[in-house]
């Protein structure tokens, strides 16, 4: 009975390792490009600490928070280019709001709240920023 079960294992295990050969891609050829040409267009969240690297068949990750010597605190990874860039898209505006806060001497600050407190001009320069951001990254909003 410790021969077959030993043989199953074996089998087992010589199949998990040809699947981990096989090199699966959990990201499609055409997303890696849509999330690079994504990834481009947010170069500038590398000022605030948020890398965006190409992790190749695995997809794109989200940096965050490095701090020496253990490194990023947060990752995300993305095989959605969509998803990508609204998650990109939101990391920029609440570094825009951040900044306008401390501009502002704010305090704590709710995002949404302090957003909405800002004059509409200063609104719809910050919103105008998505479509811009967009048209960059080839993304349709």
């Amino acid at each position: 009975m410790a021969d077959i079960l030993d043989g199953v294992y074996d089998i087992a295990v010589e199949q998990e390792t040809e699947e981990h050969m096989e090199k699966k891609a959990y990201i499609t050829e055409e997303e890696q490009k849509k999330c690079r040409k994504v990834a481009d267009a947010f170069a500038e969240l590398e000022d605030v600490d948020i890398v965006v690297v190409d992790a190749g068949r695995y997809g794109f990750v989200k940096l965050q928070y490095y701090t020496p010597p253990t490194g990023f605190e947060n990752d995300s990874t993305f095989t959605d280019s969509r998803e990508m860039f609204e998650d990109l898209w939101e990391e920029w505006l609440h570094t825009q709001i951040i900044v306008l806060a401390r501009e502002m001497g704010a305090g704590d600050i709710d995002y949404d709240n302090f957003f909405k407190r800002l004059p509409e001009e200063k609104q719809n320069e910050l919103m105008g920023r998505k479509q811009i951001f967009a048209e960059t990254a080839g993304i349709e909003i």
